[in-house]
C-alpha cells in the first residue's frame, strides 16, 4: 500500500470504523482515540496490508484494540447471567437505552457482530473475514446473540 491508497482507505473506511468502535465503547473521546491508533498501525504496517484487504484488516484491528482497551481499563463485561436488577428499569428509559443497555450485556465477540451485521450491514463473509472466523462461526454467534437480546427485552418490556 503507498500513500495515495492510504490516503484512500483513510477516506473510505475512517466514518464507519468509528461507528463499530463508538457503538461499542459508548465514549467519543475513546473511540476517537482507538481509530487514530488503528491508522497508526496500518501506515507502520502499510507495505504488509494489500488494498483489497484493508478493510477487513482495519476492523479486525480495531476489533482487537477494543478487547485491549477494556482490558486495560478493566471494564466488566458482563454475560446474560449478571442482568443488573430489573427494580432499575422503569418507564423511564426510553427504548434505545434499553437496547443499549441488551447490547452491552453481551460477549464482546456477539456484540460486535451485531454491531457490524445489523448497524454497519456487512455481510457473513465480511464479518468473518474482520473477525477471523468462518461464515457459519458468524451465523452461529450472531443467532446466540439475538436470542439473547430478545429474552433480555422480553425480561425488560415485562417489568415495565
Amino acid at each position: 500500500m503507498n500513500r495515495r491508497e492510504y490516503n484512500i482507505a483513510v477516506k473510505k473506511h475512517s466514518s464507519n470504523l468509528y461507528g463499530f468502535v463508538f457503538n461499542f465503547l459508548r465514549d467519543s473521546e475513546d473511540s476517537r482515540d482507538i481509530v487514530q491508533d488503528v491508522f497508526e498501525k496500518l501506515w507502520n504496517n502499510r507495505k504488509k496490508v494489500e488494498m483489497e484487504k484493508c478493510k477487513a484488516w482495519l476492523f479486525r484491528t480495531g476489533y482487537n484494540a477494543l478487547i485491549n482497551f477494556s482490558k486495560r481499563k478493566q471494564r466488566i463485561i458482563y454475560n446474560t447471567d449478571q442482568i443488573p436488577e430489573k427494580a432499575i428499569y422503569d418507564n423511564r428509559l426510553e427504548h434505545k437505552e434499553i437496547v443499549e443497555i441488551a447490547l452491552s450485556l453481551l460477549p464482546p465477540i456477539q456484540k460486535s457482530i451485531i454491531l457490524l451485521r445489523d448497524l454497519e450491514g456487512y455481510s457473513y463473509e465480511e464479518i468473518g473475514e474482520i473477525l477471523e472466523l468462518s461464515d457459519s462461526q458468524v451465523k452461529v454467534y450472531l443467532y446466540r446473540a439475538r436470542k439473547k437480546i430478545k429474552k433480555q427485552l422480553s425480561d425488560l418490556v415485562l417489568v415495565q
